[in-house]
């Protein structure tokens, strides 16, 4: 098998043959697009989710903390802590692990969260350092948004800019390549969209606005996204390129790779549906968020609408990191 996540018919099968026992305390349980389980206990749920940085190769402390939180994020809930399984290849030393640590450690410092325990051993199982995390959320009972909640008619809403974790991988990892084509100030900009991959503020904000469906944009790019969360609503989409916010440098590397930013890895954005998106935009910009009303959600199939030109989005595959 080639690298990166299962194909979504192998990761169904997967899902739907193993559930175990299915508890009466977990309200939302496992399914395609949905990153978190949420367990209620009374007054409260608790929001869990998981997932590993493996297509980095560096920053991959402060990665693994925010893409974990992003997907609490996606639940309109708050993070409370994070649980750490550390794999490092042999030869590693202490002082590598102890600058990971340290890395996590100020990451969840300031994200107001605690990390709580985890997991660390050098193994030969692996052939670089392998960081998975768990991450744990807390929200009124009944309150967390779900993947599976776009309704058809809701504005698609989606924040910052599309690739932001894929233009500062690329950069951080192949420096050497992209000072072929980048300018200095260029190289710096990319290096710097490492401090913008929390989505934590928006997914507070849209919780609050009372949105329909939310899905932090991750591996698969956008459309990886738009597909999940349009398979786990039973609906479909239309979106058009024109009103996707992508930054110059993104698609300058993306071009110079023969990359597409769509479907390269976007921690960093949220994917939003609700009614009235123009209002979930204007309170965003209001904090200095940028946002953008990129379509509609739609009955039948998913479209990207190209240069006036209709194309229907097929089931994502491997990630456009993937294919460096």
């Amino acid at each position: 098998m080639k690298p990166g996540k299962l194909n979504w018919e192998d990761l169904k099968e997967l899902i739907d043959e193993n559930r175990g026992f299915q508890r009466e305390e977990v309200v939302l349980h496992s399914g395609i697009g949905e990153d978190c389980a949420v367990i209620n206990f009374g007054d409260y749920d608790c929001v869990i989710s998981t997932d590993p940085i493996t297509g980095a190769g560096k920053n991959i402390g402060k990665l693994a903390v925010n893409i974990n939180c992003n997907d609490i994020a996606s639940s309109g809930v708050e993070p409370i802590g994070i649980m750490v399984t550390i794999l490092a290849p042999e030869g590693t030393t202490l002082e590598e692990i102890k600058a990971l640590m340290q890395e996590i450690g100020e990451e969840a410092a300031r994200l107001n969260i605690e990390v709580m325990g985890g997991h660390t051993e050098v193994t030969s199982a692996v052939n670089k350092m392998i960081v998975s995390c768990t991450i744990i959320g807390k929200g009124k009972a009944g309150t967390s948004v779900a993947t599976s909640g776009a309704k058809v008619g809701d504005d698609i809403v989606v924040t910052k800019f599309m690739a932001l974790e894929g233009t500062s991988i690329i950069v951080n990892d192949h420096e050497q390549k992209v000072q072929e084509f980048l300018t200095e100030a260029e190289i710096i900009e990319a290096k710097g969209f490492t401090d913008y991959l929390s989505v934590l503020e928006e997914g507070k904000l849209a919780g609050e606005l009372g949105v329909n469906s939310m899905h932090d944009i991750t591996e698969g790019g956008l459309l990886g996204a738009l597909w999940e969360m349009a398979k786990a609503s039973q609906v479909g989409f239309r979106v058009f390129e024109e009103k996707i916010p992508i930054k110059e440098v993104t698609k300058k590397i993306c071009s110079s790779f023969n990359l597409d930013p769509l479907k390269l890895i976007s921690s960093g954005s949220m994917l939003i549906t609700m009614q009235q998106g123009e209002r979930l935009v204007k309170a965003l910009q209001q904090k200095g968020i940028n946002a953008a009303v990129i379509g509609k959600i739609t009955e039948g199939s998913g479209i990207l609408v190209k240069e006036g030109v209709e194309q229907e989005v097929p089931p994502p595959q491997r990630d456009e990191l993937f294919n460096l």
